[in-house]
């Protein structure tokens, strides 16, 4: 046990022996060797609201916030002094806040309960008392279980369920739990599993198989998932949640018009439902109907004006321009103390665009700075762990391993990899390449990096793989490069050619060239400044938490370029390497080049890729509508003098 952990266990054991100065005193030592420890702080506040010292309370749960924005203790404990201090309304928000981020708050939902009917709202305060009452029926293994879950420690979590189910092999909820935190480790098929199972455990459980659909798309099994969202719906056509879980399963298989249908059946009961305003707006977007997304974002944030999801996707058109009315309204949520915490990243991402196109740099750079800064502080990203994980790539995927399984793995030459980068062109690459006759485009698949997780395991806490690589046979190869092609075939239209988008696959062109090896790769590549501010300023659905802070995206790019180096020296001419600069100096000449390299004659239609007519689901997809053009480029360049921190990171690459 380290000295911080014995400090923690220390400060811990006083708190409970009710010794809080004693405790405070502990955890702010703690606190000055690391002003950002969130148990530290926790502990510091929990103490300085016994002694009565409320203001420094305030001050160790505002950094704690700031550390952990959505730790539910936090709020619990922000819920806890407001009640001290004679403040029931704050109390109750605060109580309200922490459920939001853990649901397993005992006290929290004690006190939400008795403060709403103080109140009078007595329909919230049963809402509370049915959620006490289920906690209080949850054996206490799921209890902690759910509370390891919401505050990060999935591995302690999935240690303690998986004990529980060998006990309880047919608890229904201890399966639902596994399979969340399946999720969250990116373990889908055993997630996928444990929900298959749970259901024909408890056929009617809604939640289970709300969940199950959850996972089928996430593994972008979108027929099967909306096969699973019809059962539902036929149960009762006319639940608008039924309706609208079908409409975004329908979206995601492809069946606009039926998904349009059903969004409008959840809006002639609820027109003013923000949530599917705004999924809709996102199936318009996607199909290319600019202004009708448009219409139906700006209907979302009419109905609820702090729905901080329809200003971003606004700002994610990269085309819109807000006006002087929306950027005003922003603004006045931006300064509400309640806003709930991603409404607050959103609407900080899309107050940076807004700014940006009217050219107030610095304060638009504030607004992008404080997006990242909660994102960074909600992800707790590694840029050591990643740069671990990158060359560990390097260490053991090297000539001698791929001598030794030349000629194995499966001899499908259809996959094309467009990787490297977010934000670095890929998406305008695909789009040239998928108006070919020969080849379709299909979506970021994630086959590759579920391969990569699954064989990742773990021996005395370090990673098997890629060191394991070594220990796979020929056979073992070719069953997984026969599984990706067989897994991915549902997303193809049929041509010879299809493409995966996913730009992380990057990390793994070794295990590609192992399963896949005639497979062709293209490394699209961005100039280092443009790339990487263009990450900084965007705000992904999901992953790519290397994009939220300076430092973090400028490591990342280099130890992009030092592993794309290594991959270039142990598999020489595997990888075909597009600089998106040069799409734009000749996009012909770089578009005869890729053409070339997968070894399909020149289509003109390649030419006038903004002409073709597919679904694009990426944040450049109005931009890959237009003809090309040069708008990106520099971009970064007004943002020059808050910079300093990416150009050192990047170096001699900047």
């Amino acid at each position: 046990m380290s000295f911080r952990t014995e400090q923690l266990k220390a400060a811990q054991q006083a708190l409970q022996a009710g010794q809080f100065a004693e405790g405070l005193v502990l955890a702010e030592a703690l606190l000055g060797e690391d002003a950002g420890n969130g148990e530290a702080l926790y502990m510091a506040a929990v103490a300085c609201r016994y002694l009565k010292r409320y203001e420094h309370a305030v001050m160790h749960l505002r950094n704690l916030h700031s550390a952990m924005p959505e730790y539910g203790r936090a709020w619990q404990e922000e819920g806890h002094l407001a009640l001290a201090r004679g403040d029931d309304r704050a109390a109750l928000a605060a109580f309200s806040q922490a459920t939001r981020f853990n649901s397993a708050l005992v006290a929290s939902w004690r006190e939400q309960a008795r403060l709403a009917e103080q109140f009078g709202k007595s329909e919230d305060a049963k809402a509370a008392q049915a959620q006490l009452n289920r906690l209080g029926k949850l054996p206490r293994e799921l209890l902690a279980v759910t509370n390891h879950f919401h505050e990060g420690r999935l591995l302690r979590a999935e240690e303690i369920c998986r004990h529980y189910l060998r006990q309880n092999p047919k608890d229904v909820e201890g399966m639902r739990l596994l399979a969340r935190i399946g999720v969250e480790l990116g373990v889908l098929d055993d997630a996928e599993f444990l929900l298959e199972s749970a259901v024909t455990f408890e056929p009617d459980n809604i939640q289970l198989r709300l969940d199950l659909i959850d996972v089928l798309r996430r593994k972008q099994k979108f027929e099967r998932a909306c096969e699973k969202a019809e059962a539902l719906y036929e149960r009762d056509p006319d639940n608008p949640l039924f309706q609208s879980r079908l409409a975004i399963e329908s979206m995601q298989a492809g069946e606009y018009e039926r998904a349009f249908k059903l969004f409008d059946k959840v809006l002639e009961q609820l027109p003013r439902d923000h949530s599917t305003l705004t999924s809709k707006g996102h199936a318009l977007k996607t199909m290319g109907q600019q202004d009708e997304a448009v219409a139906s974002y700006r209907a979302a944030f009419a109905a609820r004006p702090d729905h901080g999801d329809a200003y971003y996707a606004l700002a994610n058109l990269k085309t819109y321009r807000f006006t002087n009315e929306e950027i005003a309204a922003m603004r006045v949520q931006a300064a509400r103390p309640d806003l709930a915490f991603m409404d607050r990243v959103h609407i900080a991402f899309a107050l940076g665009k807004a700014l940006e196109d009217r050219g107030e740099y610095e304060e638009a750079f504030r607004h992008y700075e404080e997006g990242n800064a909660l994102k960074r502080a909600q992800t707790r990203y590694s840029a050591d762990g990643m740069s671990e994980e990158l060359a560990r790539q390097q260490e053991f995927c090297t000539a001698e391993l791929f001598d030794k399984h030349k000629g194995v793995g499966h001899d499908a030459a259809d996959p094309i990899f467009i990787l490297g980068l977010p934000r670095a062109g890929s998406t305008l690459l695909e789009q040239i390449l998928a108006s070919h006759s020969q080849i379709d485009g299909t979506l970021e698949l994630p086959d590759i990096l579920a391969l990569a997780h699954k064989l990742r395991g773990r021996k005395a806490g370090a990673p098997l793989y890629p060191a394991n690589l070594h220990e796979l046979t020929g056979d073992d190869f070719a069953k997984f490069g026969q599984h990706f092609i067989k897994n991915t075939r549902v997303h193809r239209q049929g041509a010879p050619f299809f493409i995966d988008k996913m730009p992380n696959n990057f990390r793994h062109i070794g295990l590609i060239h192992l399963i896949l090896p005639n497979a062709r790769i293209i490394d699209a590549r961005r100039a280092p400044l443009d790339c990487c501010f263009s990450g900084f300023k965007q705000l992904f659905a999901q992953g790519q938490e290397f994009t939220y802070g300076l430092t973090e995206i400028g490591r990342y790019y280099a130890d992009y370029i030092e592993l794309m180096d290594h991959w270039d020296r142990v598999l020489p001419g595997k990888v075909l390497r597009v600089q998106h600069e040069d799409v734009l100096d000749d996009l012909e000449g770089q578009t005869q080049r890729m053409l070339e390299f997968l070894e399909v004659p020149f289509e003109e239609a390649c030419l006038e890729f903004h002409k073709t007519d597919r679904a694009v689901r990426t944040a450049s997809s109005e931009q890959v509508r237009q003809p090309i053009n040069r708008k990106g480029q520099g971009a970064w360049k007004p943002f020059e003098p808050w910079l300093g921190e990416l150009r050192t990171v990047l170096g001699e690459l900047a």
